[in-house]
């Protein structure tokens, strides 16, 4: 390609303008080679003939497209005038302060606050790719610290620029970001005292100056030292060559340093008043400017924030004073007057009150000062010559003492700011800040510009390496040949400043001369360098100054002041009078100390490009220019030992207006910083890169359908580009990217414009052809229509006459007759046709009129059998369903029974137990009738005897009822017998305990007899149970005869075999819908037993439980020793009896769960008939409330039965039952062998039946064959059907064999039935066998006191509650346990502890458990605060728990939701309403840190997933990228979609849904993140202009819509959720909105109301086209928008801050969950715990 063939019509070029540097003119003709002039259009429309040479043509506009862009080095053209509008578009245009250009941030001083430097852009900051964000400082710096903790290398940020230019703010803005970033954990706040440094530096080195109000006077290197946490630990400054001139003069319109005038404004303050000061305007420091106030500072406030910095850096007031007192002192210096006395002396006066005050500051003696401030001593080897001074040298030798100590303090204030910032331990890293002048030139230059400007020679040497060295490595990254790039090396001149006999040595020496001048310094430099080194000259007109070409413009310098400067010496009389004073701190600094040691380590090596020999002299190596030359090497060590990070600020405008570009000096700038140099250095290789994806998707439209068609699309771009671009010199290809050289992207994009308007030219050209047609055909029609008229009147007027006329009413009549004969002739015709027609289809439509009415007669009849069964059928539904209505009654009536019989059994325990404790005196006072008995021998043996045989008798008594009153008779009449002579006391007493006996045995057989009534009830309602199951399976086999007998009555009274044929197919498909009704009904009965199966587990294990528990509460060994052992085995037959009754209630709730079972059977065969028979709806409906009612009522009988099985202990006959049991299974063998051989002989009988029905359709069709000639028609038709025959007869076989499957499987149900039953009673069995060997084990036997009614309530001891908080709290774990228990379980344990403490009414014990489970919450919410689920499970449970706290409190606000039972389980003695408020602290504490636990995991995925991932594929444009996007030092990670962010959406909502969260507190939670979403996203947007694009908008609208969807899903939609996305929409809108007229203007200050006026001027700002045809938004456009949203009072932040936490309540819900009924579960480990 040609350079001439850039320069073609309608391209745009730049030309010098000597008022804006460069301006922009449109070519407007074809520039060919050869040609001397380029015709051009300028913007103003003039024409102009540019004088073009083919070496020297004018550099090339870039697209559109490409202005405005992040990164410099993205644009196609690289040259100056691209630069300079690239800057001007973006500042001035964009409001835009920071640009990149490659490795550097180039800053613009904008002259007014902008809110883009608050902690949520830090925030938005953190973390971020640089090349993914806007251009900022705070990217940069995160550059740096992300290096830094990746590659544990140390970075440093250089920081440079002009005077106003923000060097200090830029510094003080990453310092700041280091400090809110890396914050540490310790309490040290050693980030706020790095950051509070930047106050007293400022007040003491910066001053205002004509180019800026508060300009740096120094150079400092900040080093912030970090551990290996990444955490600062410290800092560390140095600095150089303070401007020390600027104590004792200060030009017009500048100020001396603030902390001068700050002192002066605060001189009336009690605390100040010592040290004698005024105004600003009474001492000569301070006034010589003229304006010592500057405007919008105030130095009083000033003053006071430089003291809390004092304060904050750990300085005390004594030491702020001494300070104070110094800078006092130096004023009151400066106003010491100087006398003349002659030619040769002057005087100061002893009486001089500010030399008095100054004195009495510093502690001098007055006479002193004023004797040597007039006056030198010289010292030579013979005597001491005291010399008098002139006024002037006095003058100068006090502003040289003012100077001196001025400079110590300030060096003094350093180093204790460095003490302040040490730190103890190792230094792992560190982020050095470099804010040092830029180059200057003024127009006197003297000693400080000079040495400012060596330094930014320096600074510019290790700048251009470094971009070299990266240009390299980018090279070899991408195997791409490296050849060496010619770039400026300013060697030569640091070599004329630095090197042997260069200008700094030949200075120095001429500092060592007594006499040395700056003239004879001059004069040597002249001698040296002028003719013999080019970067050296002589001006022509001056003997006073010598030129420097350095590497941004020639400077001419001064060389008055330059020995004095260099030298900074202050006479020895007032060093030691100083060295004297009494002011301990002004004698420090005048200290005779060996030089300290460098504290940035003595391991730096100095070395010079070239060799420097350097004399031992200390006088030399003492001077300003040695010592700025060894820090200056310190300085370069230190940054070529990092990874430097280059900031350049530059300055718009000299008058300090806000967003004014001044094209002059802003290019002079570039030139000085060095941009322009890496623009170069950048285009002279390969400045564009594009990866092989962004050129494909850029420019596919350029590939021809051949290349497209290639698989590999990098194979795809180079073939492309080598036909695109024939000179392969232009590009090269990397490993991953594709490198073009300048111009080659604009070529390409000119390319890409060119093919777009030859697209769009070819579509307006088929488009307007077509338009012109369709115009054309119009037009041409109606042409035609008026010719077809016009002839057609023109025809008739030459036609009409009287021959005509009559000629054609004679053609007419014969035409009429003629017509009417031939009209006539053809109705006849078709009148016969059509006569034929309707007589043929009149027959056929009677034939299958009579053919439908027999379908119909036949239909009917099926019909009626058909709905004679249904109703049948619905009948026996109905009639089963009233039988277990009766059942649940009669089951309620045993139940009631069953509780009667309960306390009446209550009550016999009772007196069994008086009874057994009357027994036992009585048993101690026949052991004292035994002891008197022994006086009779005779008797004694047979007493023993009958003693014995009496026990026994009692024994047996408790078993048997018959026989234990004859023998209690029997035993009674012997004692009479024998103990009547002995006593007749004892003869009463037996006698009344006999009675006693008697009493109770009555009753115990009266209580027998009833229990053995309500068993055999009970065994009716089961048999009558049984019998409804038998009547249901005979019923069923009924309902299976009936429709056989239908089938074979309908083949009976079949007359024809045509109807028979009818018939048979009807049959057919009432079989076949039968068959998907009886295939339904197997599908939901198989579903049923799996659910009959696990209700039999469960009962299983419940049945084990109450068991164990009842053999846990009786103590037998107490029941045992009160009986003998007759009552021992009849207490062993009761135990059996109990566990057979258990074994029965067992056998009932299995009964019950297949009555359950067929009921849902039934319920779900209705339901799918529903839809067949729509008329019986409303019945149904009514039937499935029945059982719902029916199933609460079973559900609350099933609890009922366990309650009794706990609490009741009932004797039924065991053994009865199981023969019971037995019978049962007997008959259930006998039925099922019955049904056996039922269904074969059914089998058998449908098989005959299927025979004969073949055999008589065959002999009906042959009687059919004989019919007459008008049914052949028909009889072929059933022909044809007796073919498919035997497929009916297939289908008839099939539902027979499907009829014999159903009974099969009938027959296995009734087989499981039976097993089921055999377990029960092997189970039973066992369970018998358990107990008897208890019962033989025990000693004592402890009858039971009476049914247990629990009290919500958990009986604990003071020593178990540190295991009830580790084993409830501490040591829970959420996964395993929130699926099986009720929500907020151990939140109900907790309160059960505290109400028995609360029914103790102990104080102490309450409050030891109220605060160990908090403080046991607290702990393990800190354990684990970055566990999701924990968090989420504890803030659960602490609501709960407070809820709990409420809900029992007895207040009647709490009590009006709870049942009766409930608020009888109300608190009694103690008001916890403390308690509920540090709770409730608590549960705040949580959902906080939960929120942050969920904000911190779906953070990363928000702007991959909102912003930058493509939900709309294919609308998205790409656009050239910069050195940023290329060479970014993150690595690209797995991308994130917005699936990824619904994703994690779900997963906190269904964490937060499976822990019990209240649904108030997730929709409060899920408000929060999505108002997360849309501030960071509306944050980036903000901070991105790439992404601010219409095409954009779509996107972010697209990715909210999937938000609301996923909101409605989970049926958030009253969250208020939606609301929290609303400035996210309306940017989305702000974005597609027309951006044009002022009704556009008006639309959007009206629409964006969620919006402040701050952001959507950025985003109208920061809109940027994706391609060529959209238009960028004019700053008119944006001023009127701005004047619109001036009268608004939102807020003037930029960002929306993600912080933010809406206020959380917590609400109230009452637990429906029983106290009383609440288990824990053995996996809690609370054994200890016992209920109540």
């Amino acid at each position: 390609m040609a350079v001439a063939e850039l320069y073609a019509k309608y391209n745009r070029v730049w030309i010098p303008d000597p008022e804006e540097v460069w301006k922009s003119a449109e070519i407007a003709k074809d520039y060919r080679v050869g040609d001397q002039v380029l015709r051009l259009l300028l913007e103003d429309g003039m024409e102009l003939d540019y004088p073009v040479d083919p070496g020297s043509l004018p550099p090339l506009r870039n697209p559109d497209i490409l202005v405005g862009e992040n990164d410099l080095t993205a644009l196609s053209y690289l040259h100056e005038p691209a630069v300079l509008h690239n800057l001007r578009i973006r500042f001035a245009e964009s409001k835009l302060i920071y640009t990149y250009s490659g490795i550097i941030l180039v800053a613009m001083n904008p002259y007014k606050q902008l809110p883009i430097y608050g902690d949520a852009i830090i925030h938005a900051y953190s973390g971020q790719n640089m090349g993914d964000m806007d251009p900022h400082i705070f990217a940069v710096a995160e550059e740096a610290y992300k290096q830094m903790a990746r590659n544990n290398r140390n970075q440093s940020i250089i920081v440079s620029g002009e005077s106003g230019a923000g060097k200090t703010v830029s510094a003080r803005y990453a310092m700041r970001y280091f400090a809110t970033v890396s914050k540490s954990s310790s309490n040290a706040h050693v980030e706020d005292k790095v950051l509070a440094s930047n106050p007293i530096t400022e007040a003491v080195g910066n001053a205002k100056t004509t180019r800026n109000d508060n300009s740096s006077r120094f150079g400092k290197y900040t080093e912030i030292s970090f551990d290996e946490r990444n955490q600062i630990i410290g800092a560390n400054m140095r600095t150089y060559l303070l401007e020390k001139s600027r104590v004792v003069f200060q030009s017009e319109n500048e100020r001396n340093y603030h902390i001068f005038y700050q002192l002066c404004a605060c001189a009336q303050q009690s605390e100040f008043k010592h040290l004698q000061l005024g105004s600003a305007e009474e001492f000569n420091y301070t006034r010589m400017g003229g304006n010592t106030v500057i405007e919008g500072v105030n130095d009083r406030a000033d003053m006071v924030e430089t003291q809390k910095t004092f304060t904050l850096l750990g300085f005390k007031e004594d030491f702020q004073m001494d300070v104070f007192k110094i800078l006092a002192a130096i004023l009151h210096l400066g106003n010491v007057q100087v006398t003349t006395v002659g030619n040769e002396r002057s005087s100061v006066s002893e009486d001089d009150g500010h030399l008095k005050v100054f004195c009495e500051l510093l502690g001098l003696e007055t006479s002193k000062v004023a004797q040597w401030l007039c006056n030198r001593k010289i010292v030579t080897t013979s005597e001491t010559v005291v010399k008098p001074m002139t006024r002037p040298q006095a003058i100068n030798a006090r502003d040289a003492l003012a100077k001196k100590i001025y400079a110590h303090l300030f060096d003094f204030i350093v180093e204790r700011i460095n003490q302040a910032l040490h730190f103890s331990g190792k230094q792992h890293t560190f982020i050095g800040v470099l804010d040092i002048y830029g180059f200057e030139t003024f127009d006197v230059n003297s000693f400080e510009q000079f040495c400012i400007n060596y330094a930014n020679e320096k600074l510019q040497q290790q700048f251009n390496l470094h971009v070299f060295k990266l240009e390299q490595e980018e090279y070899m990254k991408e195997d791409i040949p490296w050849t060496l790039i010619d770039f400026y090396d300013n060697q030569p001149v640091i070599d004329l400043i630095e090197a042997k006999m260069g200008i700094l040595e030949l200075l120095d020496e001429e500092c060592l001369l007594p006499h040395g001048t700056d003239e004879n310094w001059l004069q040597k430099l002249y001698n040296n360098f002028v003719n013999k080194n080019s970067l050296f000259e002589k001006p022509r007109m001056s003997n006073t100054s010598f030129i420097i070409q350095h590497f941004a413009d020639k400077v001419e310098y001064q060389c008055e002041g330059f020995l004095e400067k260099n030298r900074d010496t202050v006479y020895d009389m007032l060093v030691e009078i100083l060295r004297a004073s009494k002011f301990h701190l002004c004698a420090t600094f005048f200290q005779e100390n060996p030089a300290p040691s460098s504290p940035f380590g003595s391991t730096i090596t100095v070395k010079s490009a070239k060799q420097v020999i350097k004399p031992n002299s200390k006088h030399f190596r003492t001077t300003v220019g040695s010592k700025f030359r060894s820090s200056l090497y310190l300085l370069m060590e230190t940054l070529n030992a990092t990874t430097p990070h280059y900031v350049r600020c530059i300055k718009p405008n000299d008058e300090k207006l806000p967003f004014e570009f001044d094209s002059k000096r802003i290019v002079q700038q570039l030139r000085a910083c060095g941009v322009l140099e890496t623009i170069r250095i950048s285009a002279q290789s390969y400045p564009s890169r594009w990866t092989y994806l962004e050129f494909y998707s850029r420019y596919g439209i350029l590939m021809t359908q051949q290349e497209l068609s290639l698989s590999d699309k990098k194979e795809v771009c180079k073939v492309a580009l080598h036909r695109l671009i024939q000179d392969s010199n232009q590009y090269q290809f990397g490993r991953t990217k594709i490198f073009f050289r300048a111009g080659q992207v604009a070529y390409l994009e000119k390319l890409r414009l060119d093919k777009l308007r030859q697209d769009c030219i070819m579509i307006q050209k088929h488009v307007r052809g077509w338009l012109q047609r369709k115009k054309f055909l119009r037009e041409r029609q109606a042409a035609l229509t008026i010719q077809q008229y016009f002839r057609g009147q023109q025809t008739v007027r030459k036609a009409i006459t009287a021959t005509a006329l009559k000629e054609a009413w004679a053609a007419i009549i014969l035409q009429k007759h003629c017509r009417g004969y031939l009209v006539r002739n053809l109705y006849q015709l078709i009148r016969v046709a059509t006569i034929t027609i309707q007589a043929y289809t009149r027959g056929f439509l009677a034939r299958k009129q009579y053919r439908k009415l027999l379908q119909e007669h036949k239909a009917v009849i099926l019909q009626k059998y058909a709905r004679a069964w249904l109703a049948r059928r619905r009948f026996q539904s109905i009639r089963r369903f009233v039988l277990n209505i009766q059942l649940t009654y009669r089951v309620q009536r045993l139940q009631k029974k069953l509780e009667d019989q309960g306390k009446e059994n209550h009550g016999l325990v009772e007196k069994l137990t008086s009874l057994a404790t009357l027994r036992a005196g009585d048993l101690e006072k026949l052991q004292k009738l035994e002891a008197e008995l022994e006086r009779a021998a005779s008797h004694r043996h047979s007493y023993e005897e009958k003693g014995r045989r009496y026990r026994d008798t009692v024994e047996e008594r408790l078993s048997k009822l018959q026989k234990h009153n004859a023998e209690l008779v029997l035993q009674k009449e012997q004692a009479e017998l024998m103990l009547q002579e002995k006593t007749e006391e004892l003869k009463e007493k037996m006698d009344k305990l006999t009675r006693q006996l008697f009493d109770d045995v009555q009753k115990e057989e009266q209580q027998r007899l009833l229990l053995e009534k309500s068993f055999e009830l009970k065994t009716q309602a089961y048999e009558k149970q049984i019998e409804s199951l038998r009547e249901e399976i005979k019923s069923l086999k009924d309902e299976r005869t009936q429709l056989h007998h239908q089938l074979e009555e309908g083949r009976v009274t079949s007359d024809s075999l045509k109807g028979e044929v009818a018939r048979l197919s009807k049959q057919a498909k009432t079989i076949s819908e039968f068959e998907k009704e009886i295939e339904l009904l197997q599908a939901q009965k198989i579903d049923v037993e799996k659910h009959v199966q696990s209700q039999k587990r469960e009962m299983r294990e419940r049945m084990s439980e109450v068991t164990k528990q009842l053999l846990e509460s009786y103590d037998i060994e107490d029941v045992r020793s009160r009986l003998s052992v007759e009552d021992l085995e009849h207490l062993n037959e009761d135990g059996e009896l109990w566990f057979a009754y258990e074994g029965l209630k067992k056998a009932t709730r299995v009964l019950e769960t297949h009555f359950q079972s067929q009921k849902d059977c039934y319920e779900k065969e209705i339901e799918g008939l529903n839809f067949k028979v729509v008329h019986l709806s409303q019945e149904i409906n009514h039937l499935q409330k029945l059982f719902r009612e029916e199933t609460g009522i079973n559900e609350s009988i099933r609890h009922e039965v366990t309650r009794l099985t706990s609490e009741n202990m009932m004797i039924p006959d065991f053994k009865q039952q199981i023969a019971e049991l037995e019978r049962q299974k007997q008959d259930l063998e006998s039925r099922l062998k019955e049904q056996t051989d039922k269904t074969e002989g059914k089998l058998e009988e449908l098989s005959s039946h299927l025979i004969q029905a073949q055999e008589e359709e065959g002999m009906q069709a042959k009687a059919v064959e004989a019919k007459g000639k008008d049914e052949i028609q028909e009889l072929q038709e059933a022909s044809e059907f007796l073919k498919k025959q035997p497929e009916a007869e297939g289908e008839v076989k099939h539902i027979l064999q499907q009829e014999a499957s159903q009974l099969a499987l009938e027959n296995r149900d009734l087989e499981e039935e039976l097993d089921m039953k055999d377990r029960v009673i092997k189970k039973l069995q066992d369970q018998v066998k358990t107990l008897t060997k208890t019962i033989e084990k025990a000693n004592d036997v402890r009858l039971p006191s009476g049914p247990k009614e629990y009290l919500g309530m958990l009986e604990y001891k003071k020593e178990d509650e540190a295991k009830i908080i580790q084993n409830l709290i501490l040591d829970l774990k959420p996964r395993g346990v929130v699926v099986n228990m009720i929500p907020g379980l151990p939140a109900h344990i907790l309160f059960m502890c505290v109400r028995y403490a609360d029914s103790l009414n102990d104080a102490n014990m309450l409050k030891s458990l109220m605060n160990s489970a908090i403080n046991g919450i607290k702990h393990v919410v800190k354990e684990h605060f970055e566990d999701l689920e924990m968090l989420s499970f504890w803030l659960s449970n602490t609501c709960h728990f407070l809820n709990c706290l409420k809900q029992y409190s007895g207040e009647e606000e709490f009590m009006k939701y709870n049942s009766p039972q409930q608020n009888k389980n109300c608190l009694n003695n103690f008001d916890l309403t403390e308690y509920r408020q540090i709770l409730s602290d608590v549960a705040i504490r949580i959902y906080h840190q939960f929120v942050v636990v969920m904000e911190n995991s779906i953070q990363p995925i928000i702007v991959p997933g909102m912003l930058e991932y493509e939900s709309l594929q294919g609308i998205s444009g790409l656009k050239p990228t910069g050195f940023r996007k290329r060479s970014s030092s993150i690595d690209d990670t797995d991308a994130y979609t917005m699936t990824s962010v619904l994703q994690q959406l779900s997963y906190f909502y269904s964490t937060m849904c499976q822990n019990g969260l209240d649904p108030e507190l997730v929709r409060q939670a899920v408000k929060q993140l999505f108002y997360l979403i849309g501030a960071v996203t509306l944050n980036s947007l903000l901070l991105r202009k790439d992404m601010c694009s219409c095409r954009k908008g779509m996107q972010i609208r697209c990715n909210i819509s999937y938000l609301e969807e996923w909101l409605k899903d989970k049926n958030l939609q009253n969250s208020s959720a939606k609301e929290t996305l609303e400035p996210l929409s309306q940017a989305a809108w702000l974005l597609q909105v027309k951006k044009t007229t002022d009704s556009d203007a008006k639309e959007i200050s009206e629409c964006c109301t969620s919006l402040s006026a701050v952001q959507i001027i950025k985003i109208l700002n920061s809109y940027t086209p994706i391609d060529d045809f959209e238009k960028r938004v004019a700053p008119s456009f944006v001023r009127k928008v701005q004047a619109l949203l001036n009268n608004r009072g939102d807020s003037s932040q930029l960002m929306l801050d993600t912080k933010y936490l809406f206020q959380v309540t917590f609400p109230f819900t009452a637990s429906p969950h029983a106290l009383e009924m609440t288990q824990i579960p053995s996996s809690f480990k609370l054994s200890f715990l016992r209920r109540l």
